[in-house]
């Protein structure tokens, strides 16, 4: 078992903990609640060059933000029991992705102040990734 006081072991939890809340949640309610989800998409991306996209690409945003919150989750476990961080980089690597996509998404459908708001969750990905690497 890894020494969990350890400031850089701590850091490195607490942030796969934050990411797979924020991943899981996400994606299980694009699943649980794939139908209103579905049409804020549609009439979000109505006026942009998405329109006629969003039954292709919200499937793949929710398998990403699944994949990410269960690879940070098994990464945080495989930290506590022995050290190990190559599956938290894993998962903080599809949290990043899952973040660029979404932030492509909000600045094509010109959603400008909800894609500012994915900078922060963005920079503690990254952040996550190099304490991981």
């Amino acid at each position: 078992m890894s020494n969990l006081l350890d400031a850089t072991t701590f850091l490195q939890l607490i942030i796969l903990i934050f990411l797979a809340i924020l991943f899981i949640q996400s994606g299980l309610d694009k699943v649980f609640n794939y139908k209103g989800n579905y049409e804020y998409f549609k009439s979000h991306f109505a006026k942009s060059i998405l329109k006629n996209t969003v039954g292709l690409l919200m499937p793949v945003i929710t398998i990403l933000e699944i994949a990410a919150g269960i690879f940070t989750t098994i990464g945080a476990l495989q930290l506590i029991i022995n050290g190990g961080t190559s599956l938290g980089l894993i998962g903080a690597q599809l949290s990043a992705l899952s973040i660029v996509a979404l932030f492509f998404g909000q600045r094509v459908a010109n959603e400008y102040e909800g894609s500012s708001t994915l900078v922060g969750y963005f920079l503690v990905t990254v952040a996550c990734i190099f304490i991981l690497s």
